[in-house]
C-alpha cells in the first residue's frame, strides 16, 4: 500500500484535489479488482491549518497538518487561485511564496517515491525549485504566471500531463483525473487504470 498526501489551503480548486483523492481513493477496490489483497493506496489530505476554505465555499476538513501526518509515497499538490481586484495574491498564488508549505514541499519530495501537481500547483513546484529543468504543463490561462514561477522550466501548454521520472504536472483541473489515472496505469498496470475509470464512469480515459 502507498500513502498519497493530497495538500490543501484555502481556496483551492475543488477538482483538483477531489479528482485525485477520487481516483486514488478507489483504484483496486472495484469488485472487478480481486487481485489485491488490500487497497492498493491509502488517500488523506494535508494542510498547514484547518479547516480549509475551498472556491465556491466548500469548507474542507483535512485529515492531517503538515506537522503530523504519515509518511507520503506519492504527494500531490494541487491549484487553484488568482489575484483579488488590489492586487493581492490567493491560493496558489499566495501559497507559492508560503515558505511553511514551500519547505513542506521540498521535504517531502526528498522522501516521497512521486510529486504530482495539478493546475497552478506547479506554480508551488516551481517556486520549491523541483522543476528547474524540467518540462512542465499547467492550465492554459496561467502559462504567464507559470513562466515567472519556474523560469528554468520547459512549458508545454498543449500536454495534458508531462511525466519527468519522479514529477509529474497535469493541465488544468480535470486533467489532474487523467494524469492519476496515467499514474495508476504506471504503478499497477493499464488494466487496473481502466477499471478505476469505467468504475468512476470516467469516458476520457484512454
Amino acid at each position: 500500500m502507498r500513502n498519497v498526501a493530497i495538500l490543501l489551503f484555502d481556496e483551492i480548486e475543488v477538482l483538483d484535489f477531489a479528482g485525485p483523492f477520487e481516483v486514488f481513493g478507489v483504484a483496486g477496490r472495484s469488485p472487478n479488482q480481486t487481485r489485491f489483497s488490500e487497497p492498493p493506496f491509502a488517500v488523506f489530505t494535508v494542510a498547514e491549518t484547518t479547516p480549509v476554505n475551498a472556491r465556491n465555499g466548500l469548507s474542507v476538513n483535512p485529515a492531517y497538518r503538515l506537522d503530523n501526518h504519515p509518511k507520503a509515497d506519492i504527494i500531490i499538490v494541487p491549484g487553484g487561485g488568482g489575484f483579488q481586484a488590489d492586487g493581492t495574491p490567493f491560493g496558489s498564488r499566495r501559497e507559492m511564496n508560503n515558505p511553511v508549505v514551500l519547505n513542506w514541499v521540498r521535504q517531502s519530495a526528498e522522501r516521497s517515491e512521486l510529486v504530482l501537481s495539478v493546475c497552478t500547483g506547479s506554480f508551488i513546484l516551481g517556486k520549491a525549485g523541483l522543476l528547474d529543468g524540467l518540462a512542465a504543463t499547467t492550465h492554459f490561462m496561467a502559462i504567464d504566471g507559470m513562466r515567472q514561477a519556474a523560469p528554468d522550466t520547459e512549458l508545454r501548454p498543449a500536454e495534458r500531463y508531462i511525466d519527468n521520472g519522479k514529477i509529474v504536472t497535469s493541465a488544468g483541473i480535470s486533467a489532474g483525473i487523467d494524469m492519476s489515472l496515467y499514474v495508476v496505469s504506471r504503478l499497477l498496470g493499464k488494466d487496473v487504470a481502466d477499471e478505476t475509470a469505467r468504475y468512476m464512469q470516467y469516458d476520457y480515459w484512454q
